[in-house]
């Protein structure tokens, strides 16, 4: 296991560029399952959990190879329909090769999905939709085990709830089965839109134009497609606050402003000065920080992947910040973490309430998962003295060489390995 140590108070500056898309490149990965062929997939970040679903893959009988940023997949040899519980433990976004495995092959057997302990992220939305397609599914000894010997057929699905995941599953599923899959209600993130993207660069004939419904024509055959993944828009906020917190002036390059309206507006409203240009951002801090009222909701909302780093910012606001989450129920772990950094916050009923203090305090904390690590790195690059983060695994998994991407920007931080 590493840590970080990072010695506070240095003001960022320079141009930093954004990788693509961890949430976008797992389910388009899995997508590749869906064809013989052989596809080409560019601006592939980095990240620990690319190498899972890489491997998880492989277990498949599918041939990944990767060079530099670019990651081809071939699945014309998939000899397998069943998933190891070691891998799929590791990152819940391996459950996503449970659609096109079923529509591809008719049966899989995929563990129940592990990844960040923060909440309860059932899978109930995946199954029932999967079922309505004609899928016999069970859950026995820790693995869900689908059939459909039949094939799938497509279907009309109303999700209760706009879940990524599921919208993912059963957009991969509808594009082999007999007949149209309409989904009401589903999420339609940026990174869901990439993957629709990708399916249709594959010849699968999708219609998302509707705000409240995605509409997957299957088919017999599926080619294979060359693409470029997104940039990851939470790469981009956290380096946005990474600048603002050390009241630095940086410049993000590579980042989509249009998928990151909400957060900017947040921003703003905490009185940071926001400037765009040819996909590229500029933040800076020329005041003190305002307090900020913030509440977690589906996308367009603001985004719960983000709402750790935001409450290290609001830690130093000026005034008392409320931040509300409605995604994740464990979403507040870093909480803890912050206030060994001298933060003052109250936890209950699903919010935090911060009180800003005037500095925090660098001292021994540990990432309890991905964005909560990220936020305290964030908080460590604004404190007073030397901070250590424990248990960077956790942020290996969502950033690409963070504190290489810091550093060139003058940030005092580096990677120990215990």
């Amino acid at each position: 296991m590493g840590k970080f140590v990072i010695e506070g108070g240095i003001p960022l500056e320079g141009t930093v560029k954004v990788s693509g898309s961890k949430n976008a490149a797992l389910p388009i990965m899995a997508a590749c399952l869906l064809t013989e062929g052989e596809c080409h997939l560019k601006n592939i970040p980095h990240l620990a959990d690319i190498q899972v679903m890489g491997k998880t893959l492989k277990e498949l009988g599918v041939k990944v190879e990767r060079k530099g940023e670019k990651l081809s997949v071939n699945a014309g040899h998939l000899t397998r329909y069943e998933a190891s519980y070691e891998l799929v433990r590791k990152m819940r976004a391996s459950f996503l090769i449970l659609g096109p495995l079923l529509a591809r092959l008719s049966r899989a057997r995929v563990p129940l999905p592990g990844g960040c302990n923060i909440g309860r992220r059932p899978i109930d939305l995946h199954l029932k939709g999967l079922n309505q397609m004609g899928a016999k599914i069970e859950i026995r000894h820790g693995y869900v085990e689908a059939t459909a010997r039949k094939g799938l057929q497509g279907t009309n699905i109303y999700f209760d709830f706009p879940s990524v995941g599921a919208t993912e599953n059963i957009i991969l599923a509808g594009c082999l089965a007999k007949g149209t899959t309409i989904i009401e209600n589903p999420s339609r993130t940026p990174e869901v839109l990439d993957m629709i993207n990708f399916l249709k660069e594959m010849g699968v004939k999708i219609n998302e134009k509707k705000a409240n419904l995605i509409k997957i024509e299957g088919r017999g055959e599926i080619l294979p497609a060359n693409y470029s993944i997104i940039p990851d828009r939470i790469e981009a906020g956290t380096l946005l606050i990474a600048g603002v917190i050390s009241k630095g002036k940086i410049i993000v390059e590579g980042g989509n402003p249009n998928h990151l309206g909400t957060f900017l507006v947040k921003l703003k409203e905490m009185g940071v000065k926001i400037e765009i240009s040819d996909k590229a951002i500029r933040a800076t801090r020329e005041s003190n920080i305002n307090p900020v009222r913030v509440k977690t909701l589906s996308y367009p909302g603001f985004s719960t992947d983000l709402q750790p780093q935001l409450s290290s910012l609001a830690c130093l606001a000026k005034g008392k910040s409320i931040i509300e989450e409605t995604i994740f129920e464990n979403r507040f772990t870093h909480v803890p973490e912050l206030r060994r950094m001298g933060a003052q916050i109250e936890e209950g009923n699903s919010r935090i309430i911060i009180e800003g203090v005037p500095s925090l305090s660098g001292t021994q904390v540990t990432a309890p998962d991905i964005r909560g690590g990220a936020a305290l790195v964030l908080a460590g690059l604004a404190a007073r003295g030397r901070s250590e983060v424990f248990e960077i695994h956790h942020i290996d998994r969502g950033y690409e060489r963070l504190e290489e991407k810091l550093s060139n920007l003058g940030a005092r931080i580096r990677r120990k390995e215990d």
